[in-house]
């Protein structure tokens, strides 16, 4: 099967189940997700759900603005209906539920990364505030957003073994290898004709840099959910999720981050003539 037509049955598979509601919101059910995520019985999909509660509260979001108690009605033979307990959940809830179910399932193995990007994207253009700024203006939001989850993953990576300062740039490696087809941050660096002391995430582009936070913040979270211990697996780990992320943007018909182009000013630059307009003002 090609990999486009792998996006495209995973994009039946959870798109062909979102319902829609009055006001416009999209949510799923738990018993249908369920279903699509090959859990044979719901009741050993409830545990699931749980942990993905936990990892709502855990990343500072309200449980109920994601999971929410409904009751719905299924078939239970001869054209006869009951009511049962179900949830109503976001597109940030099935992601959730995703990263926390069975990977030796093909379907939430597969459908991990689809919803995290899918939800990751839907922020973004979701974000009435964000689609108002211009592409300098996206760059600098998105680059000190990275700045911050940068900081969370070498946290993580330190907790893994990740020790000295040379072991966190082995593994920084790892990560722009997996993204970058086997490109190293040397490598990146040069073919964006860049000086010595000039960083290559200054001088990406709001696409190429969404690519690298979404990167960096699906890292840290497999390092603390998969509790990986030791420098060469937590080299694996960041190579491996730049590589799906890669992959990703493939299936979904995305340009290559090393061949997207490089922005004519610097992050740098985007600051320093906001300071100046700033000072201009009354």
């Amino acid at each position: 099967m090609s990999e486009k037509s792998i996006a495209h049955r995973h994009h039946v598979t959870f798109e062909g189940i979102r319902h829609v509601d009055d006001q416009g919101n999209e949510f799923w059910l738990a018993r249908q997700l369920a279903a699509v995520l090959d859990y044979s019985q719901y009741r050993h999909f409830l545990p699931v759900v749980e942990r993905a509660k936990e990892a709502c509260r855990n990343s500072g979001q309200l449980v109920e603005d994601h999971i929410e108690d409904v009751l719905t009605m299924v078939d239970i033979g001869s054209g006869a209906k009951r009511q049962v307990e179900d949830f109503r959940l976001s597109r940030y809830a099935c992601y959730l539920i995703v990263q926390n179910g069975d990977p030796s399932k093909s379907v939430i193995a597969n459908g991990q990364t689809y919803f995290a990007m899918q939800t990751r994207r839907q922020e973004l253009t979701g974000d009435a505030t964000f689609t108002l700024l211009n592409e300098d203006e996206k760059r600098l939001a998105i680059r000190n957003e990275l700045a911050t989850h940068n900081k969370h993953l070498a946290a993580a990576a330190k907790s893994a073994g990740v020790a000295t300062p040379l072991d966190y740039a082995i593994f920084q490696d790892h990560g722009y290898k997996g993204l970058y087809g086997g490109l190293s941050n040397k490598e990146i660096h040069a073919r964006k004709s860049l000086k010595k002391s000039q960083k290559i995430l200054d001088h990406m582009g709001s696409t190429e840099l969404a690519a690298n936070l979404f990167r960096a913040t699906q890292t840290e979270e497999k390092l603390r959910r998969d509790q990986v211990q030791g420098k060469t697996q937590a080299n694996k780990t960041h190579y491996d999720v730049g590589r799906k992320v890669r992959q990703t943007i493939h299936e979904l018909g995305g340009t290559m981050p090393e061949n997207l182009p490089k922005p004519e000013t610097s992050i740098q630059q985007i600051e320093s003539a906001k300071k100046r307009l700033g000072k201009k003002k009354p």
